[in-house]
C-alpha cells in the first residue's frame, strides 16, 4: 500500500460573517481561488489529479449542486479530474482530506486535492435544514440539545468555570495574533481577489487581539436562554450525575461565524516525483468515530484514543496537537483528559480568535499543522475537530 504525501496546503483569510470583506464573494469564488493557487503554485499538470474532495455543511444553493466539481471546472482544471462534496459536520474538510489521502493509499487515485469551503455570511448555518433538530422522532429519540448547550454540559460535567474558558479565549486571541505578526501563516495564505484580480482581504479580520478578561466578563451567557426553554432538562435527563447547568459560553469564548476556503494536495511520493514536487508530510493515520449525542462535542477525546491506538503510539508521542476550538470547553476537556500542556495545544490560536467557516477548517488546520511543524522543526502532530451529532474525526501526520 503506497503512503499518502502531503505536497501542499493554502487557505484564504476568513472574511467576518457579518459585514466582512468577503460577504460579496461567492462560495464558487472562494473554492475556484484555492484550486488556482494550488495548481499555480506548484506548476501543476492537473491532468494528473484524479479527484477533488471538498467539504461543505450547508450545500445549499450556491454552495449546492456538487461545489467540487464545478470549482474544478471553474478553475479551468482539467476535464478528467472529478469532483465531490462531502458533508460530515465541522470536520467535513479533515473528512475530506482523509478521503483523499484514502484514494491514494488504496491505489484508485496517484494524486487528489482535499478541502472545504464555507460562505457562512452568504449561505446562513442551518440553511440546508435536516430532521435531526426538528422531527420529533430523531430529536427526542436522541435527547437533542443545541451545539452551544452540549458545550456548557462539557464546563458543568468537567468543572470549567467561565473564568477557565475566559482565559483560554484571551489566550487564543493573543496567540493568532502573535502567529500573523511573525507571520506564522505566511506559507499557506493566498489574498482573495475580486473579479479585477483587486485584493479583497489579505488577512484574518475576525480576531480581536484587544480582547480581554474584563471585557468578556461582559458578555451574556449565549445558550441559558435555549436551556431555560427546556434543553437544561433535557440534558440533566441524560447527565443525571449534573445538580445544574451552568452556562458558560458566549460570543467571546466560542468559534467566530466566517467565510472562507481551503485546499491540500496529497499524492503518492512517485506521482509527486514525476511532477517534480516534494513531499512536505506524510499521512500517518486517520479514523472518523460516533460519540454520545447530547453532549456531542467529546469526540475528540473518544477519536484520539482510537486513532493513537490504531497506530501503536502515546499521546507523548504526538509533538503538536491542533482541536478546532468550537468552544473552550471542547480544548479544555482534551487537556485535562490527556493532560496536555498548553505549549502542545493550538500553538497559533484557534477558531475563537479567527473563525470557523465549517465546511473549510479541517483543511485549514491541518494545514497550520504543516507549516508550524516545518517552523519549529518538530516531527508529528495530530489535528481533530469536535462533530455535531456526536462523532470525532482525527488525523496524524509526521514531518517529511
Amino acid at each position: 500500500m503506497p503512503d499518502a504525501y502531503i505536497f501542499d496546503a493554502v487557505r484564504t483569510p476568513r472574511g467576518k460573517g457579518k459585514n466582512g470583506s468577503l460577504h460579496e464573494t461567492t462560495s464558487l469564488s472562494l473554492a475556484t481561488q484555492v484550486l488556482e493557487a494550488i495548481r499555480d503554485r506548484n506548476n501543476l499538470d492537473t491532468s494528473k489529479v484524479d479527484d477533488a474532495i471538498f467539504g461543505c455543511v450547508a450545500p445549499i444553493g450556491e454552495q449546492g449542486s456538487d461545489i467540487a466539481r464545478i470549482a474544478v471546472m471553474n478553475a479551468g482544471y482539467d476535464q478528467k479530474v472529478a469532483g465531490v462534496q462531502v458533508d460530515r459536520f465541522c470536520a467535513s474538510a479533515l473528512e475530506a482530506c482523509n478521503m483523499a489521502a484514502a484514494k491514494v493509499m488504496s491505489g484508485e487515485a496517484d494524486m487528489a486535492i482535499g478541502g472545504g469551503v464555507e460562505a457562512m455570511s452568504r449561505v446562513p448555518m442551518g440553511s440546508n435544514g435536516g430532521a435531526w433538530p426538528v422531527d420529533p422522532i430523531s430529536a427526542i429519540g436522541t435527547r437533542f440539545v443545541p451545539q452551544g448547550v452540549s458545550a456548557d454540559i462539557i464546563a458543568t460535567k468537567y468543572g470549567f468555570s467561565r473564568e477557565d474558558c475566559d482565559a483560554y479565549a484571551v489566550e487564543s486571541q493573543k496567540r493568532a495574533a502573535r502567529s500573523w505578526e511573525e507571520g506564522r501563516f505566511r506559507k499557506s495564505i493566498i489574498p482573495v481577489k475580486d473579479q479585477m484580480g483587486g485584493i479583497l482581504l489579505d488577512h484574518d479580520e475576525h480576531m480581536r487581539p484587544d480582547a480581554t478578561m474584563e471585557g468578556l466578563s461582559g458578555l451574556n451567557p449565549s445558550f441559558q436562554m435555549m436551556g431555560e426553554m427546556g434543553f437544561d432538562a433535557v440534558a440533566l435527563s441524560r447527565y443525571p450525575e449534573i445538580e445544574k447547568m451552568n452556562h458558560v459560553h458566549h460570543a467571546g469564548n466560542s468559534s467566530g461565524i466566517v467565510d472562507g476556503a481551503a485546499g491540500v494536495l496529497i499524492g503518492t511520493k512517485e506521482m509527486g516525483e514525476r511532477l517534480g514536487l516534494k513531499p512536505r508530510a506524510r499521512m500517518k493515520g486517520f479514523c472518523s468515530i460516533g460519540s454520545e449525542p447530547t453532549i456531542m462535542l467529546t469526540g475528540p477525546v473518544d477519536v484520539t484514543e482510537k486513532l493513537l491506538g490504531k497506530l501503536k503510539m502515546d499521546i507523548n508521542d504526538i509533538d503538536l496537537i491542533e482541536l478546532n476550538e468550537a468552544f473552550a470547553a471542547v480544548v479544555l476537556r482534551m487537556m485535562q483528559h490527556f493532560n496536555i500542556p498548553h505549549d502542545k495545544m493550538n500553538v497559533n490560536g484557534g477558531a475563537i480568535a479567527m473563525g470557523h467557516p465549517l465546511g473549510a477548517t479541517g483543511a485549514m488546520i491541518l494545514g497550520t499543522m504543516v507549516d508550524e511543524l516545518e517552523r519549529s522543526d518538530k516531527e508529528t502532530a495530530l489535528v481533530t475537530l469536535c462533530i455535531g451529532a456526536g462523532m470525532g474525526t482525527a488525523t496524524v501526520i509526521e514531518r517529511v
